[in-house]
């Protein structure tokens, strides 16, 4: 795959997660935010805690699935980057979280949306 495809594809795979954490009654506070130690993809509101996000989308299972790529390194990254959102924006929520969202876009059919609560 062509790099332009998998940015589409990625951007893609967020919209549908964005769209999916609403529906489950998140607020959207942020997307695509970027710091010094990386990406935070979203950044919701669950109640009273404040959610990170890692959206993983593909189109197939070839190289592993959606959540077998959010490593260890991955995780740590997130949580240097909630800290710098945090700090940058004057929060103090009750709780904070890491959530993994999974977009799957089958070659046919509907995409497959899938949310790990949690992950660290």
């Amino acid at each position: 795959m062509t790099y332009a495809r998998n940015r589409a594809i990625g951007a893609y795979g967020e919209r549908i997660a964005a769209d999916h954490l609403r529906s489950l009654g998140l607020v959207i506070l942020d997307r695509n935010w970027t710091c010094r130690h990386g990406e935070i993809d979203i950044v919701a509101r669950d109640g009273d805690t404040l959610v990170v996000c890692e959206v993983k989308t593909r189109t197939g299972d070839s190289h592993g699935t959606a959540l077998e790529s959010v490593s260890g390194r991955k995780l740590a990254s997130l949580r240097r980057s909630l800290a710098a959102w945090l700090q940058a924006h004057g929060v103090t929520p009750d709780g904070v979280r890491i959530d993994v969202v999974t977009v799957r876009v089958p070659a046919a059919g509907g995409p497959e949306v899938a949310r790990i609560t949690g992950v660290a």
